[in-house]
């Protein structure tokens, strides 16, 4: 099988980027979940991602890293594996600018010459074991689909939402959205979670359905340059293939895809006590800059060559 790897990218630290978003932020505080500095800062992230990558994925045929306008300055782009593509090459006009990541992962499928399968990771996202295709595709060519378990969580959201009058933080409220939009249309509630790591997908079941089962829905996202309450998680795209059984359902743990909290101990307790599959780094509202070195130095431990994707 071909399988191409797709990153979303960017760099925060850009003065020019910095003032683009601005204009769309406004009055949003900073520290918000949404807005916060950790949501867009670049810690060299993605240099190690793809210093794992080849390391443990080395059959992966091409990678696409999606960016605003922007390449990494060390990253070698005449590697025949690495394409940069700007959002430009995917995004509708009113889309642009873009700063809202559910927005641009409905338009993956869109670039061009990407294979039929293909990954799809955060530049935070990392490999830790070495895997082979059939770790992200069954016999039949269909995505592993890996999801958290969490079966009571709609009675826990509808409890939040309903019974406390708290309202879902964005993330959980994306999920939730297509979670219903799944339920309205095929009469099934699927309650799994994203695990938050390099996931698998067919690029003609997500063409169809951002372009013929929910467009008139996603059509009314497209405007959305910042992320917003009312947009859709790509989850949605799992939900489909497991109701049309064009998927094949695994529930990991943290021993196989593990959430590392930059702030928090624990969490590098964890990474160091299961050494999981894969697993991410996490920056959030809550980390500072002296979380975002620890977690650099954590990462050129893990993985201190320099890969061929690198001048």
């Amino acid at each position: 099988m071909d399988i191409d790897l797709v990153y979303l990218w960017v760099n925060g630290n850009d003065p020019a980027w910095q003032a683009k978003r601005q204009a769309f932020i406004g009055g949003t505080e900073e520290d918000s979940a949404t807005n916060c500095k950790g949501r867009y800062v670049d810690n060299d992230e993605l240099k190690y991602s793809l210093r794992s990558v080849e390391k443990y994925l080395p059959w992966i045929r091409k990678i696409y890293i999606v960016t605003d306008d922007q390449t990494p300055d060390w990253l070698d782009t005449s590697h025949p594996k690495i394409e940069i593509v700007d959002h430009k090459v995917i995004l509708p006009k009113e889309s642009l600018p873009c700063f809202n990541s559910s927005l641009i992962e409905k338009f993956i499928y869109r670039i061009p010459g990407l294979s039929e399968r293909f990954l799809l990771a955060n530049d935070d996202t990392f490999v830790n074991n070495p895997l082979t295709p059939e770790d992200f595709f069954d016999g039949n060519g269909f995505p592993i689909i890996r999801l958290t378990r969490k079966r009571l969580r709609r009675i826990r959201w509808i409890w939040r939402e309903r019974i406390r009058k708290k309202p879902l933080h964005n993330h959980s409220r994306k999920i939730a959205n297509a979670s219903e939009l799944v339920k309205a249309r095929y009469g099934k509630y699927y309650t799994g979670l994203p695990h938050h790591n390099i996931d698998a997908y067919l690029r003609s079941d997500c063409k169809r359905v951002v372009e013929n089962l929910f467009f008139d829905v996603f059509a009314k996202e497209f405007g959305h340059h910042m992320r917003n309450q009312n947009d859709t998680h790509r989850i949605i795209y799992y939900y489909i293939a497991l109701f049309e059984k064009r998927g094949c359902l695994r529930y990991v743990s943290d021993k196989e895809s593990l959430h590392v909290h930059i702030h928090k101990d624990s969490s590098y307790q964890k990474l160091e006590r299961y050494k999981p599959t894969f697993f991410c780094m996490n920056d959030s509202q809550y980390a500072q800059d002296s979380d975002r070195e620890r977690a650099k130095v954590v990462l050129e431990t893990l993985f201190p060559e320099k890969s061929q994707y690198e001048l």
